[in-house]
């Protein structure tokens, strides 16, 4: 990218070059080229700038990578050392052991080489970026990697003098090897003891030259092996007492590097170095710890040596002084302990407040930002961040509340770390207050931005929901039958209670508008205008409903009446061809039959059919009263169905007419026809009265006449009423009708007068047969009368009559004459 910066700023200087010559030709368009120019520089530079940064970035990243990737190398080679100066192999003979004194020598070379890599960390630390330069993380790796090679250091040199201890011991069991090789070779001596015994025991004559011999070599063994074995013991005593104080030696002397740098341990300037002083001095309390028992172990091994072994008075010297030394190290490593434990309470508060405040001072834009955002989404995202922060500040209270009370309790400490401690403090618990004031007004703020956002979006979806609406009920369509004007007149039902639903959302947006109003917010006026034009709009919505409804009922109800219109006028057709038929009857029966279910029918047809024409005449008052937009053509329909209900009327009427006509010829007929069987069954009757006669009183016939007269008294009416029924249907009837009416009336009048000539016969004839019997009766009276007497006459008797007898009842004049 620098390369190709390079090979661009020629360009662009041959590029500014030509520019400037332009502008100063004063041509049209000189000053677009003059502020070209000046744009074409600005942006350079920005360039040239966030190059120089980037760059800038990227060495500060490969320096810190390089720093990173040095210490990781460090402090593994330091571990790897450590394990190595910190083996517990020192050799099993004086050829292992000076082997692992000369690889422990190269050891020591190694590690002085890398004391300038460990040197040089801090001057990488100091081309660090200041962030990463002042990063706790970074300055306590440093000060790890220093203490990790001080420890390595320290325990290589005590390596080195373990290696040289275990030299000299292993040396002087090599001394005693020798020593115990001494003895086997004088051990022969003893085998020539034996010899002398062995000679004695073989030649005792030389007993006595042999046993002054073998005493003397006897005693000379014994002084050797007691002053060899004292040797031995006085040896190995000033061995030990040697190694001792050796021991002690070594242990005071690290007793005394431990007191000076007891004394470099000293408080810091920052965390870091506290940190690390008191690591440094935890390892010396450890150290220290060790020691005591390692002089504890000592000092027991010392009392375990003889009271007369060489150097035990030196011995007892150093270990007083190491005790004394040890019990002198205690006390100043609690004072050092103490000391650093205030200054790294100081140093950490005085950390935790400068954190704490670099994190309210982070968090402090946001509760300050001015920007309320645009939209309702814009403000939702800014009411969720300050939620968020003050969520944070609840979540954060108790770290800032402890670290304050901590920074309160150093207020009493006198020292330059505990006033800036205070001022860090007063100053964290002023940006803590300002934080918390700004993020709640923020959030007030922001509430009344999401209430006023809210209530423009609210009133966007009211006002787009009203023009969606508003366009369906704007539509024409009204359905192309009843069935599907009923289900657009349902769809729209739905539709208009969906409207008057949607007025508790207006309800909703009015109280919405009045809580704004209430909070005198600044834009109250555009609100206030807004709300009028959703109900304006919502009112005009309402008016659009009720218009569309009206249009979508009128068109319903005109489908309807069309419907009932129809179906009365093929009712009525129906209707017609039943009150239009020609059947007359074939006689008085059928004639009879047809008028009672013509009757039936005519009753039916009137009440239903006048409940119909009512019902479809009110529909129609009802639609023209309405103002519906077809009254013509409905009072068209009207006219129309109720002309053809009066001519049902009036065809039921005359076929009414003609079936009345129709009976009462039928029962004419049918009369004459029954007259005529009445006059034909008297006429039957009378040869039966002739045939009685001879067996019946003259009374009885009397009576029996009487009694046929009377009958034939009763067709009298009858008759007569036939003849007028005949004179009537004859001003009705007139051609065939009235000839078969006429010629039925001669006939009954014919069999009438027949029967009244038969019945005079009969009447003179039963007069004469009565007459007859009444004699015959008479007679037969008088024999009985006449026999009795001349029964009174033969008996001789007296005759007792208080008065004469009385002759029979119907005896002729003649009788009481003579």
């Amino acid at each position: 990218m620098l390369a190709e910066l390079g090979s661009r700023r020629a360009l662009l200087h041959q590029s500014l070059a030509r520019g400037e010559q332009l502008a100063a030709q004063k041509r049209p368009g000189a000053g677009r080229v003059q502020e070209k120019l000046r744009d074409a520089r600005l942006r350079w530079k920005k360039l040239e700038e966030a190059t120089g940064l980037h760059q800038q970035r990227l060495q500060e990243a490969l320096n810190f990578v390089q720093f990173n990737a040095e210490t990781d190398d460090l402090v593994a080679w330091l571990q790897d050392t450590y394990r190595l100066v910190s083996s517990d192999d020192f050799g099993h003979d004086d050829y292992s052991t000076q082997a692992l004194a000369r690889k422990h020598r190269a050891v020591l070379d190694e590690l002085e080489k890398h004391r300038a890599a460990v040197l040089a960390l801090r001057k990488q630390l100091a081309r660090l970026a200041p962030a990463q330069r002042q990063a706790v993380e970074v300055q306590i790796r440093v000060v790890e990697v220093e203490q990790l090679y001080g420890e390595v250091a320290e325990v290589a040199v005590l390596r080195r003098q373990w290696l040289q201890d275990a030299l000299a011991v292993y040396r002087m069991f090599a001394e005693v090897h020798a020593c115990e090789g001494w003895l086997d070779d004088k051990e022969q001596w003893l085998q020539k003891v034996e010899e002398g015994e062995q000679l004695l025991r073989d030649k005792p004559e030389l007993a006595g030259p042999v046993q002054e011999q073998l005493a003397e070599l006897r005693q000379r063994w014994q002084e050797l092996e007691s002053s060899t074995r004292a040797r031995a013991r006085h040896l190995l005593e000033a061995t030990k007492a040697e190694r001792l104080a050796q021991s002690y030696a070594e242990l005071d002397q690290r007793l005394l590097r431990l007191e000076d740098q007891l004394q470099a341990v000293r408080a810091g300037p920052d965390l870091a170095s506290v940190s690390h002083q008191l690591k440094k001095l935890q390892s010396m309390e450890s150290q220290v710890e060790e020691w005591s028992k390692e002089a504890g172990e000592l000092q027991a091994q010392a009392a375990a040596l003889p009271h007369e072994a060489a150097g035990r008075e030196a011995l007892s010297e150093r270990q007083s002084a190491v005790g004394s030394r040890i019990v002198r190290l205690i006390e100043p490593l609690k004072e050092r302990r103490r000391v650093l434990l205030a200054s790294k309470e100081v140093h950490q508060v005085s950390h935790d407040l400068e954190d704490e405040l670099l994190w309210v001072q982070d968090r402090l834009p946001l509760a300050t930002l001015q920007d309320h955002g645009s939209n309702l989404q814009t403000v939702q995202q800014f009411m969720k961040k300050n939620q968020a922060l003050r969520r944070e500040l609840q979540v954060h209270r108790p770290r800032i509340e402890e670290v304050l009370e901590r920074a309160g309790t150093l207020a009493a400490l006198k020292s330059p770390e505990a006033e800036a401690a205070g001022r860090l403090r007063q100053r964290l618990a002023a940006a803590w207050a300002q934080l918390q004031e700004q993020a709640e007004r923020r959030q007030q703020t922001l509430d009344a931005a999401f209430r006023l956002e809210q209530y423009y979006f609210d009133v966007a979806e009211v006002e787009s929901w009203l023009g969606e609406q508003e366009l369906l009920l704007m539509s024409e369509e009204k359905g192309k039958d009843e069935q599907s004007t009923l289900q657009l007149l349902k769809k729209h039902l739905l539709t208009e209670q969906t409207v008057e639903n949607y007025e508790e959302t207006i309800a909703q947006l009015s109280r919405q508008c009045r809580a704004l109003l209430e909070l005198g917010h600044p834009e109250s006026e555009q609100v206030s205008r807004r709300q009028s034009q959703v109900d304006r709009l919502y009112v005009s919505l309402k008016e659009l409903v009720e218009e569309r409804k009206a249009k979508l009922e009128q068109q319903y109800w005109l489908y309807q009446l069309s419907r009932e219109v129809d179906e009365l006028e093929h009712w009525i057709a129906e209707k017609e061809v039943v009150a239009g038929s020609p059947e007359l009857g074939q006689d008085f029966e059928h004639v009879t039959l047809l008028q009672e279910k013509f009757m039936e029918f005519a009753s039916e047809t009137g009440s239903i059919g006048n409940e119909r024409i009512s019902a479809v005449n009110q529909m129609v008052d009802e639609l023209i009263d309405y103002g519906h937009a077809d009254a013509a053509t409905i009072a068209e329909w009207k006219d129309g169905v109720n002309e053809a209900w009066a001519d049902l009327l009036e065809l039921m009427e005359t076929r009414a007419q003609m079936l009345a006509a129709s009976h009462e010829l039928h029962k004419f007929f049918n009369d004459c026809k029954d007259l005529l069987s009445q006059i034909e069954e008297k006429r039957q009757r009378l040869p039966e009265l002739a045939a009685r006669e001879a067996k019946t009183s003259a009374g009885t016939l009397q009576r029996l006449l009487g009694a046929f007269e009377h009958d034939v008294e009763v067709l009298v009416t009858q008759v007569r009423q036939l003849q007028e029924g005949a004179a009537q249907l004859r001003t009705v009837y007139a051609g065939e009708n009235a000839e078969a009416i006429a010629a039925r009336e001669q006939e009954v009048l014919r069999a009438w007068k027949e029967l009244l000539a038969s019945c005079e016969e009969c009447r003179l004839h039963v007069a004469s047969a009565a007459d007859k019997i009444r004699f015959a009766g008479t007679v037969r009276d008088l024999v009985s009368w006449m026999d009795g007497i001349i029964c009174q006459i033969g008996t001789g008797e007296k005759p007792r009559w208080d008065s004469p007898p009385s002759p029979p009842t119907g005896m002729s004049p003649l009788w009481r004459c003579s």
